[in-house]
């Protein structure tokens, strides 16, 4: 049975009782590139203009839980004729996704703490390019599948906003999360382009970068499933 997707509410970060170094960065050191839950939703529609200040022609991807950054820093630099938009919660790995950003010299990224269910209040119809999903909670307790973000509803909405023939690339180290995907995105408008139970025998190894969740996977023997999906 397919679970209804709720709007999800997240903490204000200036009304925090107790302000720390990450989140006085969020509205201020970094502000010009990372907005708060308040500020974020005013670039929908607006993130080439507004943020990047380029040609509504750029192409702009979207990571959704940047974690630490270290994909987040790798993609913007490989793919510097590319824009970055990164979603995360937890202030900490927010700023440092950004930090390491702009100490690699990348002028194509940006970031926002957002609740991904509510993507659509980011981004407008047909606004961005590829998505990326790396290591997801996975929440694997009995009545945790409806915090999952890779789920038929979840997918019917990054279908609207994704540009005609962008993917989406998903990869988890939970193979339970992984066939419980598989089966909401049989159910969604995308078309399968590869999936795997393991990454790292498969072709689609050479093109994979390893992040730092994934090392430590990997370092324990753990299979990485990945599956692309395009908009047709």
């Amino acid at each position: 049975m397919t679970i209804p997707v709720p709007r999800r509410q997240i903490n204000i970060t200036k009304d925090l009782p107790h302000q720390n170094a990450y989140t006085l960065a969020l509205n201020g050191e970094y502000s010009h590139i990372a907005f708060d839950e308040l500020r974020a939703p005013h670039n929908k529609g607006k993130w080439r203009s507004d943020v990047f200040k380029v040609e509504s022609s750029w192409p702009m991807d979207v990571e959704v839980g940047t974690g630490n950054g270290t994909y987040f820093a790798h993609h913007a630099q490989t793919h510097s004729q590319r824009l970055l938009v990164g979603l995360e919660l937890k202030y900490k790995p927010l700023i440092q996704s950004i930090r390491r950003a702009e100490k690699a010299g990348c002028k194509n990224a940006a970031i926002a703490r957002y609740h991904a269910f509510n993507i659509d209040e980011l981004f407008s119809e047909g606004e961005i390019d590829n998505v990326y999903i790396h290591f997801p909670d996975p929440w694997t307790s009995p009545k945790k599948p409806k915090n999952r973000f890779v789920c038929k509803q979840n997918l019917e909405i990054l279908h609207r906003l994704q540009k005609p023939g962008s993917f989406i690339n998903f990869k988890t180290d939970s193979l339970e999360y992984f066939l419980w995907a598989m089966d909401e995105i049989r159910q969604s408008p995308y078309k399968i382009l590869f999936e795997t139970q393991d990454l790292h025998n498969s072709e689609m190894k050479t093109q994979n970068f390893e992040t730092a969740f994934e090392k430590i996977f990997l370092r324990e023997g753990i299979k990485i499933n990945m599956v692309r999906l395009q908009k047709a």
